[in-house]
């Protein structure tokens, strides 16, 4: 079973827009929901699902805006949660921005929007390409022939639409990965793991048939071949348009391609991964008077491959004040909202060391509130590079009109939560 009816709050609980999809919950139930949500948080036990009597409350905040779903049966949770994170997604397709004024700005678009993306409960089209054919902003244009559903919707393809034309066909893929890593005050990676997405932006006329090759570890194995380096997927998650039949039974990942910009798949490699760079920090304070911070950056990547908007960020204390900095590339500055000193490299080389310095003064008064030991976070990103060695081996495009069409694969690293700790 999935959800009863699915409401839109405001951080102080009032119903901005609600759609009851089986009217087996009273609607009036949603008004203990910021009670029992508040109440929970006092005590520090906060909860995805919330129970008041027979009624449960399954909620996610976005922005300014609690999207809370109810029901009355066991229903399933994971489905209900995929569905409210699908319908952020689908009002941001819409509106850009999804928040409080965005949906009192477009109620009669939500509403329909709420009306087609589920049935009695059970999620149905919840592909915004499609559902913006015939849900559109351009409000009281009314045309007769602009009424009728598109085929679509009935479709087996439901998310692609037929009678698509280009000049030239083109396909782009984009193998995106970010590293997780976890280091302590020691050195010593206490977890580490990549995160990795293959998403396409698909050119491409009529109704083609496609196929992706990778260097599935799985997929040489069953084949008998053993040759070069292969990745052992796990936690494969697939666009709707993917035959998981398929895909079980050999390993071939083969499709129809909804039209432009779609994420095709999702991984997760869990693997020891060498941080791609290493911090090495010294944070000295000296009570009543100052704090210096000498932090060290070394690229441990290939010296061929370049890590573009490096951001290394520190976290000083509340209460430090006259920020000095010397630093040997970049730049840095103090950020007083954040309590943190970020140095930004744009251009970071694979096998280079850089070098900052800071130096802050603090109140002769000691500030009475204990302070955590928050890590150094670090944000960049590696183009033409991968670090689980994953590869695109193939992509077979066919379509009855036998055109030539031109696949196209970039290949970038990033990071993802990339954390080392201090001792200071």
């Amino acid at each position: 079973m999935s959800a009863s009816a699915v409401f839109v709050l405001d951080l102080k609980g009032k119903v901005l827009i609600c759609r009851n999809y089986k009217g087996d919950v009273d609607m009036a139930e949603i008004d203990h929901f910021l009670p029992l949500l508040m109440q929970q948080e006092e005590e520090g036990l906060l909860c995805p699902v919330l129970t008041h009597g027979n009624v449960h409350f399954l909620w996610i905040k976005h922005s300014n805006l609690y999207l809370v779903a109810t029901t009355n049966k066991n229903s399933n949770a994971s489905l209900v949660y995929a569905f409210l994170y699908k319908l952020v997604e689908v009002f941001t397709e819409y509106f850009k921005e999804l928040e409080e004024e965005s949906i009192q700005d477009n109620f009669v678009v939500v509403y329909e929007l709420l009306d087609e993306l589920m049935d009695f409960g059970f999620p149905q089209t919840t592909d915004s390409k499609i559902l913006q054919e015939y849900i559109t902003q351009e409000g009281n244009k009314l045309e007769v022939a602009k009424t009728k559903v598109p085929t679509t919707v009935t479709n087996a393809v439901s998310w692609r639409s037929e009678g698509i034309k280009y000049k030239k066909n083109e396909v782009f893929i984009d193998v995106i990965e970010s590293v997780n890593v976890l280091v302590n005050a020691n050195g010593s990676v206490m977890s580490s793991d990549i995160v990795g997405s293959i998403k396409l932006k698909t050119m491409l006329s009529g109704m083609p048939e496609l196929r992706l090759g990778l260097n599935d570890r799985v997929l040489f194995a069953l084949t008998g071949r053993d040759k070069g380096k292969t990745v052992a997927m796990e936690d494969v998650k697939f666009h709707q348009c993917v035959r998981l039949s398929r895909f079980e039974s050999d390993r071939t990942i083969s499709f129809i391609p909804p039209d432009g910009e779609s994420e095709l798949m999702s991984y997760r490699i869990n693997t020891h991964v060498k941080p791609l760079i290493w911090i090495e920090s010294v944070i000295e304070k000296f009570s009543h008077s100052r704090v210096e911070i000498m932090v060290k950056a070394k690229g441990q990547f290939k010296k061929q491959s370049v890590a573009n908007n490096v951001e290394v960020r520190v976290p000083v204390p509340s209460d430090a004040d006259s920020p000095k900095f010397k630093t040997s590339t970049g730049h840095a500055k103090y950020v007083p909202e954040k309590n943190l000193v970020v140095w930004t490299i744009k251009s970071f080389p694979g096998g280079k060391e850089f070098l900052m310095r800071a130096h802050f003064g603090l109140p002769s008064v000691e500030n009475d509130e204990l302070e955590g030991k928050p890590p150094i976070t670090v944000s960049f990103e590696i183009p033409y590079f991968t670090v689980s060695g994953i590869q695109v081996r193939y992509m077979k495009i066919i379509e009855k009109s036998g055109y030539q069409a031109l696949p196209w694969v970039r290949y970038i690293t990033q990071s993802g939560d990339y954390q080392l700790r201090t001792n200071a």
